[in-house]
């Protein structure tokens, strides 16, 4: 049995008891549950709206970026090496050339694969070859 405060209020009633449901009327449970669905799909969109804000740039595509800068500075600065005629040791009869001219004549050369390889090591030979003493002009 439940316990009255009031004892004037419980004794003008003793045979009523107290109501201890909520009062929400007709439609009470399914506005609570429509409030708190609600309340979710509010932070949902939020989330969704904040993650592109607070999303870091992905560390591979910065990486590229530079790695691409990078390469093409040390393309632009050897372009000249690559493609062009020049002397890389004079003294030595070295000359650079360009790198498809280079191809034409490796693959004219090495149809016959002998001439190829005696060529090949005699180019080698005076590539590496020490350099001649130089003469001391107070001698």
């Amino acid at each position: 049995m439940f316990m009255c405060r009031r004892r004037a209020h419980c004794q003008s009633y003793p045979d009523k008891q107290m109501n201890t449901e909520p009062n929400r009327g007709k439609y009470g449970n399914a506005a609570t549950v429509l409030a708190v669905a609600g309340a979710f799909l509010v932070m949902a969109w939020l989330v969704w709206l904040m993650r592109d804000y607070t999303r870091a740039p992905a560390l591979a595509q910065v990486r590229a970026e530079e790695r691409l800068k990078i390469k093409r500075e040390f393309d632009a600065a050897n372009a000249p090496l690559v493609n062009g005629y020049d002397w890389a040791d004079k003294g030595k009869g070295i000359v650079r050339i360009p790198v498809e001219r280079a191809k034409e004549l490796v693959l004219q050369e090495w149809q016959n694969p002998a001439a190829g390889h005696s060529n090949l090591v005699a180019r080698a030979a005076r590539a590496f070859a020490p350099a001649a003493p130089v003469k001391n002009p107070y001698e």
